[in-house]
Protein backbone atom coordinates (compact mmCIF):
# COMPACT_ATOMS: atom_id res chain seq x y z
CA UNK A 1 0.00 0.00 0.00
CA UNK A 2 1.32 4.02 -1.43
CA UNK A 3 1.94 5.40 2.04
CA UNK A 4 1.09 9.75 1.44
CA UNK A 5 4.53 10.73 2.14
CA UNK A 6 5.96 8.52 -0.75
CA UNK A 7 3.77 10.30 -2.85
CA UNK A 8 5.81 12.71 -5.34
CA UNK A 9 4.80 13.88 -8.48
CA UNK A 10 6.39 12.22 -11.78
CA UNK A 11 10.10 12.61 -12.82
CA UNK A 12 10.38 16.17 -15.09
CA UNK A 13 7.15 16.93 -14.70
CA UNK A 14 7.69 20.23 -12.61
CA UNK A 15 10.34 22.64 -12.45
CA UNK A 16 10.94 25.69 -10.46
CA UNK A 17 9.36 29.06 -11.03
CA UNK A 18 11.88 31.90 -12.62
CA UNK A 19 12.56 34.09 -10.09
CA UNK A 20 12.98 37.74 -12.08
CA UNK A 21 15.21 40.33 -10.94
CA UNK A 22 17.58 38.54 -8.53
CA UNK A 23 20.75 39.59 -10.21
CA UNK A 24 23.09 38.95 -13.29
CA UNK A 25 24.07 35.32 -12.55
CA UNK A 26 20.20 34.37 -12.38
CA UNK A 27 19.74 34.73 -16.50
CA UNK A 28 17.13 37.79 -15.93
CA UNK A 29 18.18 40.19 -13.62
CA UNK A 30 18.97 43.80 -14.50
CA UNK A 31 15.57 44.84 -16.17
CA UNK A 32 14.01 41.59 -15.16
CA UNK A 33 13.01 40.53 -18.57
CA UNK A 34 11.38 44.13 -19.04
CA UNK A 35 13.53 45.85 -21.61
CA UNK A 36 15.52 49.42 -20.60
CA UNK A 37 13.21 52.26 -21.45
CA UNK A 38 9.51 53.11 -21.27
CA UNK A 39 6.25 52.83 -19.44
CA UNK A 40 6.80 48.99 -18.95
CA UNK A 41 9.63 49.27 -17.48
CA UNK A 42 8.57 51.06 -14.55
CA UNK A 43 7.07 49.82 -11.39
CA UNK A 44 3.49 50.53 -11.73
CA UNK A 45 3.56 50.96 -15.02
CA UNK A 46 0.88 50.25 -16.58
CA UNK A 47 -2.05 51.37 -18.93
CA UNK A 48 -5.72 50.98 -17.87
CA UNK A 49 -8.08 48.74 -19.72
CA UNK A 50 -9.09 49.81 -23.50
CA UNK A 51 -6.85 52.97 -23.12
CA UNK A 52 -5.04 53.02 -26.80
CA UNK A 53 -2.07 55.10 -25.91
CA UNK A 54 -3.71 58.40 -26.67
CA UNK A 55 -5.90 57.76 -29.19
CA UNK A 56 -9.23 58.19 -29.02
CA UNK A 57 -10.77 54.35 -27.50
CA UNK A 58 -12.86 52.49 -29.77
CA UNK A 59 -15.92 53.05 -27.07
CA UNK A 60 -15.48 56.57 -27.50
CA UNK A 61 -15.44 56.61 -31.01
CA UNK A 62 -18.65 54.59 -31.69
CA UNK A 63 -21.76 56.35 -31.50
CA UNK A 64 -24.39 55.42 -28.16
CA UNK A 65 -27.27 53.87 -29.85
CA UNK A 66 -30.68 53.25 -28.36
CA UNK A 67 -32.59 53.70 -25.07
CA UNK A 68 -34.11 51.23 -22.44
CA UNK A 69 -37.06 52.35 -20.73
CA UNK A 70 -36.79 51.16 -16.95
CA UNK A 71 -40.91 51.17 -16.70
CA UNK A 72 -40.91 48.44 -19.92
CA UNK A 73 -43.52 45.71 -18.78
CA UNK A 74 -42.25 42.03 -19.67
CA UNK A 75 -45.19 39.56 -20.17
CA UNK A 76 -44.41 35.49 -20.61
CA UNK A 77 -46.10 34.64 -23.88
CA UNK A 78 -47.87 31.15 -23.68
CA UNK A 79 -50.00 30.16 -27.04
CA UNK A 80 -53.08 28.82 -27.08
CA UNK A 81 -51.27 24.81 -28.42
CA UNK A 82 -49.78 25.16 -25.39
CA UNK A 83 -52.77 24.95 -23.00
CA UNK A 84 -53.68 21.34 -24.68
CA UNK A 85 -51.70 19.45 -21.83
CA UNK A 86 -54.23 20.88 -19.44
CA UNK A 87 -57.43 18.58 -18.71
CA UNK A 88 -60.92 19.70 -19.32
CA UNK A 89 -62.52 22.02 -16.55
CA UNK A 90 -58.98 22.82 -15.11
CA UNK A 91 -57.74 26.40 -14.05
CA UNK A 92 -55.16 27.80 -15.44
CA UNK A 93 -52.99 30.62 -13.93
CA UNK A 94 -49.60 31.59 -14.00
CA UNK A 95 -48.63 29.31 -10.53
CA UNK A 96 -50.39 26.59 -12.76
CA UNK A 97 -48.18 27.16 -16.29
CA UNK A 98 -45.18 27.75 -13.75
CA UNK A 99 -45.68 24.21 -12.02
CA UNK A 100 -46.70 22.59 -15.37
CA UNK A 101 -43.38 23.97 -17.34
CA UNK A 102 -44.86 26.06 -19.97
CA UNK A 103 -43.21 29.08 -18.94
CA UNK A 104 -39.77 29.41 -17.06
CA UNK A 105 -40.48 32.44 -15.19
CA UNK A 106 -43.08 35.24 -15.25
CA UNK A 107 -41.63 38.65 -14.25
CA UNK A 108 -44.66 40.91 -15.00
CA UNK A 109 -46.95 38.66 -15.72
CA UNK A 110 -48.63 36.07 -18.58
CA UNK A 111 -49.76 36.58 -22.21
CA UNK A 112 -51.84 34.36 -23.43
CA UNK A 113 -51.98 34.82 -27.57
CA UNK A 114 -54.00 32.82 -30.05
CA UNK A 115 -51.87 30.57 -32.20
CA UNK A 116 -53.23 27.21 -31.81
CA UNK A 117 -56.39 25.81 -30.94
CA UNK A 118 -57.79 24.69 -27.55
CA UNK A 119 -60.14 21.83 -27.62
CA UNK A 120 -61.10 21.30 -24.03
CA UNK A 121 -63.40 24.20 -21.92
CA UNK A 122 -60.68 25.98 -19.37
CA UNK A 123 -60.78 28.65 -16.93
CA UNK A 124 -58.14 31.12 -17.65
CA UNK A 125 -56.57 33.91 -15.43
CA UNK A 126 -53.65 35.81 -16.95
CA UNK A 127 -52.36 39.45 -16.67
CA UNK A 128 -53.42 39.62 -20.59
CA UNK A 129 -54.75 37.96 -23.45
CA UNK A 130 -55.73 39.19 -27.29
CA UNK A 131 -58.89 39.24 -28.18
CA UNK A 132 -58.94 36.25 -30.48
CA UNK A 133 -57.56 34.01 -28.22
CA UNK A 134 -60.06 35.11 -25.62
CA UNK A 135 -62.78 34.07 -28.43
CA UNK A 136 -61.28 30.45 -29.06
CA UNK A 137 -61.28 29.67 -25.47
CA UNK A 138 -65.21 30.49 -25.13
CA UNK A 139 -66.20 28.79 -28.51
CA UNK A 140 -64.69 25.94 -26.71
CA UNK A 141 -66.86 26.18 -23.82
CA UNK A 142 -64.31 27.70 -21.48
CA UNK A 143 -64.21 30.98 -19.65
CA UNK A 144 -61.48 34.22 -19.16
CA UNK A 145 -61.65 35.69 -15.64
CA UNK A 146 -59.50 38.56 -14.60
Amino acid sequence: MVKLYELSPAEGSTRKRKRKGRGVASGNGTTAGRGYNGQNSRSGGKVRAGFEGGQMPLHRRLPKRGFTSIFKTQFAVVNLSDLSRFEANALVDEATLLQAGVVRQVKDGVKLLAKGDVSVPLTVQVSRISQAAKAKIEAAGGKVEG
